[in-house]
């Protein structure tokens, strides 16, 4: 199972909207992500992880294209205006 390390970019960590966010686009890629052993697809799991920015999470999944992609978005500040 392909995984990779990240480190969270959000100013405010794996919460609502980067949470949201990221749940999006892991429900979209019809693969199976996980983000520190829970559901990447969704958000409240996400939150319940308490990462904050600056964080390592692990990033695995089903397909290396599908990690790649949620790793990317979990190191960039999407709370950003």
């Amino acid at each position: 199972m392909p995984s990779t390390s990240v480190t969270v970019g959000s100013s405010v960590g794996l919460h609502a909207r980067p949470a949201a966010r990221s749940a999006a686009a892991a429900g979209g890629l019809g693969s199976t992500v996980t983000i520190n052993g829970v559901d990447a697809a969704s958000s409240l799991m996400i939150m319940t992880l308490g990462a904050k920015c600056g964080d390592t999470v692990e990033v695995a999944g089903e397909d290396q294209a599908a990690v790649d992609a949620i790793a990317a978005l979990v190191a960039q500040d999407l709370d950003a205006a």
